[in-house]
């Protein structure tokens, strides 16, 4: 397996394109994307376990229960949430897609993001369907990645190529998230497609391998937005005997689908509200999977942690058997070890559940770095989980206390 360029449109079959239609007054971000395929997809999505759902996830939901789609719409910066008329525009914006593609309304992925509230104008998607159409090109990744950011500071695209069943695979996607990450199923919103042949129900067992291990285990802020999509197309252009049964051709899936999510997941991390650094929180020495998940997900989501990264205060050795102690996994905090790691070395701050001595100026030094490693060895067993996020900071509070006005 390895990384190619291409993003969502990396695989055979796919064009996307993105642009402005005016639902976002600043002219000069796009806010308009379309992802299509030549040919029926395998369909596979999760989404926002939050009560309060935007409209264009239950349209996805219900589109997508017989595990067949076709193209994605989806716009930014009205989430088409809490408002009266969501589901007749959300339906609108899915008929809209279907009209001009000449495709059912039935496989169309709808997906919106952006202000909670307000109504959806979706006479700006239909004046703009027929240029949206027109600019679908096999080299559209950018440009649709761009169209579904909001706060986002850089767009976010990633492609892998494969082998399965002797013949070459490709996977690739876009996602959008920055704030009001805290995924409780995928993450903000994250389209991924394939030219791999693969039975429905065996894509939906992997997308949700894929969450668990990736998207689950993001947090920037602790907010589970009203709007997480996560969306799989796999269209079979590849070519490759098609996956039925779980086995090893399953498996090589699953773990490129994984790789393409891990890298969307430690983007949108490291492109948090106002953050400054990508905390990677890796927990080794678990008796299971569930309680490594359990302890990173609680270290990682930690505020006084993340506050403790942006002043680069090694007490978030301290912060970290806090949140270790909350977590509710069942371990022995006796046997706790943690440490930091960057580009500038390693400082041990716990061993065996107690504070020891290090060097202040190390630890400075290791925590100042954009990118750094938490490792917690619980010494309990073999089994290990990673956990994604970021520094808290001033911008962050800015940036939502005028997200709007």
């Amino acid at each position: 397996m390895e990384f190619i360029d291409g993003g969502v449109t990396a695989a055979k079959g796919f064009m996307a394109s993105g642009l402005h239609c005016g639902i976002r007054k600043n002219r000069s971000k796009s806010d308009l994307a379309l992802i299509v395929s030549d040919r029926p997809c395998a369909a596979a999505g999760m989404y926002t376990q939050n009560l309060v759902k935007g409209a264009p996830v239950a349209l996805t939901q219900r589109n997508l229960a017989d595990g067949i789609a076709q193209a994605v719409i989806c716009n930014s910066g009205i989430a088409n949430t809490c408002a009266p008329d969501g589901m007749e525009k959300a339906e609108e914006m899915g008929q809209i897609a279907a009209e001009v593609l000449g495709l059912a309304p039935s496989d169309i992925v709808v997906a919106s993001t952006g202000v909670i509230g307000p109504s959806l104008p979706t006479e700006n998607i239909r004046a703009a369907a027929p240029d949206l159409k027109a600019a679908l090109s096999p080299q559209g990744s950018h440009a649709a990645a761009e169209a579904i950011m909001t706060t986002d500071t850089v767009a976010k695209e990633v492609a892998v190529s494969c082998e399965i069943g002797g013949h070459q695979v490709k996977i690739g996607g876009i996602s959008k998230g920055s704030g009001m990450i805290h995924p409780n199923m995928a993450t903000m919103l994250c389209f991924v497609t394939s030219d791999c042949a693969i039975a429905p129900d065996l894509l939906r067992k992997a997308v949700k391998t894929a969450a668990d291990a990736t998207f689950n285990m993001i947090s920037v802020d602790g907010d589970t937005s009203t709007n997480d999509t996560f969306v799989v197309l796999s269209n079979g252009a590849a070519e490759n005997p098609e996956i039925t049964e779980v086995g090893e051709d399953y498996f090589a899936f699953v773990e490129a689908l994984e790789a393409v999510s891990r890298k969307l997941a430690k983007m949108m991390a490291r492109d948090g509200e106002g953050a400054t650094k990508l905390v990677i929180y890796r927990v080794e020495g678990a008796q299971d999977l569930e309680t490594a998940r359990q302890v990173a997900r609680a270290v990682s989501c930690s505020t006084l942690v993340k506050a403790a990264m942006f002043g680069a205060d090694a007490n978030a050795g301290g912060r970290t058997m806090c949140a270790i102690g909350y977590s509710g996994a069942q371990v022995d905090v006796g046997k706790v070890d943690v440490s930091f790691r960057s580009a500038k070395g390693q400082v041990d701050v716990v061993k065996a559940g107690f504070g020891i001595e290090f060097s202040e100026e190390l630890a400075l030094e290791v925590l100042k770095e954009s990118e750094i490693e938490t490792f917690i060895h619980l010494h309990m067993g073999e089994i290990s989980a990673e956990a994604y996020g970021c520094d808290l900071t001033y911008d962050y509070v800015k940036i939502n206390a005028d997200y709007r006005t």
